[in-house]
């Protein structure tokens, strides 16, 4: 899987270049920056929360790695990033997580500041009061339990009334579809599905500030990534008014895996994206960002 993995990345490297990002929808590519780090832990960011003026932004590790951070921007391009504070997520009993259940892969962060992460490789949610802090896990109902060990939640998002919604890669409804769990505070339910379009799967959620709820989600061939923004109306009865928002061209983007919507100061929708470069040295961490249609 690694080797395909890098050869995958080294075709990529050999074919993005500008012009080249987009192959459908309505959302302007305005820049990618690759973000370096020499540190043992850098890498394999999978989830991203911006704050509100797009200047910060908190970056989650697939192997239980938190950190804050500041951007430098000249206009619409990211030129570089300064790490404020990193933390070693930890169990309920406040030990550092490795292996499997380290395998911490979703991010939201509630306007109190208290943070939940959701994790694939044994499938839950856990609530932190800072990054520091112990866990404490939400239930997990059956359904979280049966889940694919590779396939489970990397998506995690918050709606405006503090609810939590997450939907595994790759383990499906009976019908094929894509199952979207919500969490309100008390027991978890399933709110909507979504349709499974191509060989795209999902790997990032998030609210943006016009309520709408976006899913990012990733096509690995052969010879490199496509990446893909959806979005819906959230209502009482489901979802409505689906929209492909871009559909990236082969190669021309890394893995991207964690992805935030925000608002910058000309009002305008944005989506910043971080890719998961598996530790490998032939794949790069890109922050990616597009300017999103109203």
């Amino acid at each position: 899987m690694r080797l395909r993995l890098a050869l995958a990345i080294a075709a990529a490297l050999v074919l993005s270049g500008p012009g080249l990002a987009v192959d459908r929808g309505e959302a302007q590519h305005l820049g990618s920056f690759t973000w370096r780090g020499s540190q043992p832990w850098f890498g394999g960011f999978s989830a991203i929360e911006m704050t509100p003026d797009g200047m910060g932004m908190t970056v989650l590790s697939d192997r239980a790695t938190i950190l804050t951070a500041r951007l430098r921007r000249d206009g619409d391009q990211i030129i570089g990033v300064e790490i404020d504070a990193v933390h070693k997520v930890r169990s309920s009993k406040n030990k550092v997580l490795k292996g499997r259940v380290g395998d911490s892969e979703g991010l939201a962060i509630g306007p109190d500041g208290v943070i939940y992460i959701s994790f694939e490789g044994v499938a839950r949610v856990a609530r932190y009061a800072r990054p520091d802090a112990p866990a404490v896990v939400l239930p997990r109902p059956d359904a979280f339990r049966h889940m694919a060990r590779n396939g489970a939640f990397e998506g995690l998002a918050m709606d405006a009334r503090g609810r939590l919604y997450t939907l595994p890669e790759s383990s499906r409804a009976a019908d094929g579809s894509i199952p979207v769990y919500r969490w309100d505070g008390r027991a978890w339910s399933t709110a909507f599905h979504l349709e499974q379009l191509g060989g795209f799967l999902p790997v990032a959620a998030d609210f943006g500030p016009d309520g709408r709820f976006y899913v990012l989600e990733r096509d690995t061939g052969a010879i490199g990534f496509r990446s893909r923004l959806r979005r819906w109306n959230v209502t009482a009865k489901g979802i409505t008014g689906e929209e492909i928002l871009f559909q990236s061209r082969l190669a021309a983007h890394d893995n991207l895996e964690g992805m935030s919507v925000w608002r910058d100061g000309q009002g305008r929708l944005r989506a910043t994206m971080v890719s998961d470069d598996n530790f490998l040295m032939l794949q790069r961490t890109e922050l990616v960002e597009y300017l999103l249609p109203d």
